[in-house]
């Protein structure tokens, strides 16, 4: 934990580490497994990734509001989708937006290299500072259309998508390796599906884990900008 989120820490309202500690459990009882995720969504304070006003429910299981009409996903999902990519050491993680930087971070705790892409300029200069305060340096960062990937670094080992989209991306699917998770909510702009896509050989094995409500991902191979978004 760096000096900012220490100062974070002993501002916090109350004790993050024992609301951090029954997160975990709550997740534990709704079926999380992975002792990795767990531990690390245990250390990782959340609250230092969304506004002040907000860290009253910082360790609640829902989402939470952050900058540019964005959200912070409930713990549960994040949990969820981390637990399901099955992440080692070695992998090269591709993350389709960056948001508050939150599910970023637990991606750099447990991957080798996380290249992350954000549409939002506004949304990203927060993001990066904090991230680059957080001090990790396996996380790569970009400003542009994250339905289209970032194919100079591909091909990757697990791709994670935390909008939604009508249907998979093409472009992130050219880009994820042999053997390669990828994990993405797909749907319609209210209801969607999370979906775990495998790589083996020249054939995709798709798998549904349950139904979400996810922001829509914008971009060329996602939701055309000009229609209404919402929070979910």
């Amino acid at each position: 934990m760096n000096s900012d989120q220490q100062g974070a820490e002993e501002a916090f309202s109350g004790s993050p580490q024992k609301d951090r500690r029954l997160m975990v459990e709550r997740l534990r009882a709704q079926g999380i497994r992975d002792e990795r995720v767990l531990e690390v969504m245990g250390r990782i304070p959340r609250h230092c990734f969304i506004s002040e006003q907000y860290w009253d429910q910082a360790y609640a299981n829902h989402p939470l509001p952050i900058e540019e009409g964005q959200t912070i996903s409930q713990p549960y999902i994040v949990a969820l989708m981390t637990e399901t990519l099955a992440l080692k050491r070695t992998d090269r993680v591709l993350e389709i937006g960056t948001g508050s930087g939150y599910q970023t971070a637990i991606l750099a705790e447990l991957a080798a290299e996380v290249y992350t892409i954000e549409r939002s300029r506004v949304l990203l200069m927060g993001t990066c500072a904090r991230l680059e305060a957080a001090g990790y340096p396996n996380v790569h960062v970009r400003l542009g259309d994250g339905t289209l990937g970032w194919d100079e670094f591909s091909p990757y080992d697990v791709i994670i998508a935390t909008g939604a989209t009508p249907k998979v991306p093409p472009s992130l699917l050219r880009q994820l390796g042999e053997g390669g998770r990828f994990v993405l909510p797909a749907g319609d702009r209210q209801v969607q599906r999370l979906w775990l896509i495998e790589r083996h050989k020249a054939e995709l094995n798709k798998r549904e884990l349950c139904y979400c409500s996810f922001l829509p991902l914008m971009g060329k191979e996602g939701w055309p900008e000009e229609e209404p978004t919402r929070h979910h």
